[in-house]
């Protein structure tokens, strides 16, 4: 086992500089290079001015390099001025001999991770920051889908072509099937909207950012539950129908064995492996797919931040944004895979 996570880590490492790379390389293209110097400055900017601004900034060295410093490590740039001397780890200009005693590497791996020239603020503090109420909406969304589509997969599962079990599949499809905008905005009118009368819960989730309460939280998380629901209801219901004609299911119901101990004790967990992987696969999903939902709401998380990142071109919180979803993807993939060869003891780790 401690050699099969040595190499699920070291791809895991190898796989981030790639997804990392690719997103430096495309945020660094020179019209979006072009377009922060003009955003920073002012849109008349000429073409001189624009690449004066970028050579200032660093930005006109080659992306290979840029990149081992934006990651740290390589020794950050420097530019000598007729002010003094400034760069990438230098705060503000500075004299030579303090640029000589200033540390040469800050980068992500010394935790530095820019600034954002949209929040004007560190981005490692808006990430913590937007992670933190994303979590929390994270938290109680699997709180509220996982449970739920366990029980729905496996009532289905349990007695494959029964009304119970059209039923429930018809509820799984049609939830999966009904993407969060759409059905975002059908609560919002049903249980939000004045006109219809029902105001049971707001529209809005700004308020929960702070206090979260059944009224302001409700609807997001029930939006985003409501569409992941149906997909591990599914898996669970295909893997439990598959479980319950197996040979030693056939076994233990001629023994004797009561129906619900066969279900609990026999058929449970070996139909639990695959909706597993199916639940691991959320958290990513979760993270970067509740931009819609955030938005809808005005919740203020990591997919509004994402939002807010891309459409005013502010590379140094982009990148970062990418950083951390891309561990999370990788993370919860390698936990995917250790709970994978935990859960089916017919799986050789070597």
């Amino acid at each position: 086992m401690g050699l099969f996570f040595l190499r699920r880590l070291g791809v895991m490492i190898l796989t981030a500089l790639c997804l990392t790379f690719i997103v430096f390389f495309l945020t660094n293209l020179y019209p979006n290079l072009e377009k922060l110097a003009k955003t920073q400055g002012n849109f008349r900017m000429s073409d001189e001015q624009v690449e004066s601004y970028l050579r200032k900034e660093g930005y006109m060295q080659p992306t290979p390099i840029k990149y081992g410093q934006w990651l740290g490590a390589l020794p950050g740039w420097t530019l000598e001025t007729p002010d003094g001397v400034t760069g990438r780890c230098i705060d503000g200009i500075v004299t030579p001999a303090q640029a000589a005693d200033a540390r040469q590497f800050c980068g992500i791996l010394q935790g530095d991770w820019g600034v954002s020239t949209v929040f004007k603020t560190d981005v490692a503090s808006i990430i913590g920051e937007r992670l933190g109420l994303t979590a929390k909406l994270m938290f109680w969304v699997m709180v509220l889908m996982v449970p739920s589509a366990l029980i729905i997969g496996v009532l289905a599962g349990m007695r494959e072509g029964s009304r119970t079990d059209r039923t429930l599949s018809t509820f799984s499809i049609l939830s999966t099937a009904t993407p969060e905008y759409v059905s975002g905005v059908i609560l919002i009118a049903v249980f939000a909207s004045s006109s219809v009368g029902l105001k049971w819960f707001k529209g809005t989730a700004t308020g929960a950012m702070k206090d979260a309460t059944f009224e302001n939280f409700f609807l997001p998380v029930l939006t985003i539950a409501l569409y992941g629901m149906g997909y591990i209801a599914r898996m669970t219901r295909a893997s439990m129908a598959e479980v319950m004609t197996a040979q030693y299911i056939r076994t233990a119901r001629l023994k004797g064995v009561s129906f619900r101990n066969i279900v609990v004790k026999h058929a449970l967990r070996n139909a639990l492996i695959a909706p597993f992987t199916v639940i691991m696969l959320q958290f990513p999903w979760l993270l970067n797919g509740v931009v819609i939902v955030e938005t809808l709401f005005n919740y203020k998380g990591f997919g509004w931040t994402l939002v807010q990142a891309a459409s005013n071109n502010d590379i140094e919180l982009l990148l970062g944004v990418s950083v951390v979803s891309v561990i999370v993807v990788l993370v919860t993939q390698l936990i995917s895979d250790i709970g994978y060869v935990w859960l089916n003891p017919r799986i050789s780790v070597s």
